[in-house]
């Protein structure tokens, strides 16, 4: 398995329409950015919607993008026939969350049949560049029959 080598037709549209499935994505405004095999990056716009009380964004909006992208990297790797669900992560906030958007990147770091785990990072980004602001590790679990 190369991590970021392109996906296939079939699972990069699997992934996407799974993606546009979720609620929740499309409450935040949240959209896919990049999905190749184990590794995708999910973008959050910034708006007052997706903030705190001091103007950065919420805690809450860099988790979520965050384990949607280890979700969905570590999917990128299952059977058609099967979808992720995550057993747990952990997200260190190492400074504000701030910038035009977030960017989340899950890659899988130790696939498995069962239990897959992924490295997640979050950037702010902005016309200057990137700072990151969130680092964690997932576990997911994959779950057959389900798409």
């Amino acid at each position: 398995m190369e991590i970021g080598r392109e996906l296939d037709a079939a699972s990069r549209q699997r992934i996407e329409a799974s993606f546009a499935r979720q609620g929740l994505m499309g409450l935040l405004g949240a959209r896919l950015l990049r999905v190749e095999t184990g590794l995708v990056t999910i973008a959050l716009p910034f708006r007052p919607e997706v903030t705190q009380q001091h103007g950065y964004f919420h805690a809450g909006g860099s988790s979520t993008i965050a384990d949607t992208a280890g979700g969905y990297a570590a999917m990128t790797l299952f059977p058609p026939d099967s979808s992720v669900l995550t057993v747990e992560f952990k997200l260190n906030l190492i400074r504000p969350a701030q910038g035009q958007r977030l960017e989340a990147t899950g890659r899988v770091i130790k696939p498995g049949r069962t239990l897959t785990i992924c490295q997640l990072d979050v950037w702010g980004v902005t016309d200057d560049g990137r700072t990151h602001c969130a680092t964690g590790l997932q576990t997911l679990i994959r779950v057959a029959g389900e798409t």
